[in-house]
């Protein structure tokens, strides 16, 4: 198993925008790539279906819109994306119970320093049966 992520920085950049642009609300997303490689190379926005500062949830039409998307261009779904509108870039208790993905990996976007870059402001996790173990992200 891949103990890491690797995300273009064009991408993180591209993480972040989306991020910004959703305030006040979390923005979310999913990355596609090679979860063998631990590599993320594209980012597919999706609507929060929440529309909430404080929980995320990825539209159900965008999740089959984009999971057919990422099976055509034959890659897989690497990686979950979501923000964090004022906490840190950490799984909150919330993220936790709701994590259904124990292969991927989930990367958060924290904004409690909006001008921060993605160096400072991306971290990645995996989130298994409700435990949250970070794991090392490069972007780059």
């Amino acid at each position: 198993m891949v103990t890491g992520v690797r995300v273009p920085r064009a991408v993180a950049v591209e993480l972040m925008a989306h991020a910004r642009g959703e305030l006040p609300n979390e923005a979310c997303g999913l990355l596609a790539g090679s979860l063998a490689a631990g590599r993320a190379n594209s980012y597919h926005r999706a609507r929060n279906a929440d529309a909430s500062p404080l929980r995320y949830s990825v539209h159900p039409e965008d999740l089959v819109r984009i999971t057919f998307a990422i099976e055509e261009a034959g890659e897989e779904l690497a990686a979950i994306f979501h923000s964090h509108t004022h906490s840190p870039a950490v799984p909150s208790a919330t993220d936790r119970r709701a994590a259904m993905y124990p292969d991927q990996f989930y990367v958060i976007a924290s904004l409690a320093d909006p001008d921060a870059p993605p160096d400072r402001a991306l971290r990645a996790w995996r989130i298994i049966r409700g435990h949250a173990f970070e794991v090392p992200l490069t972007i780059g």
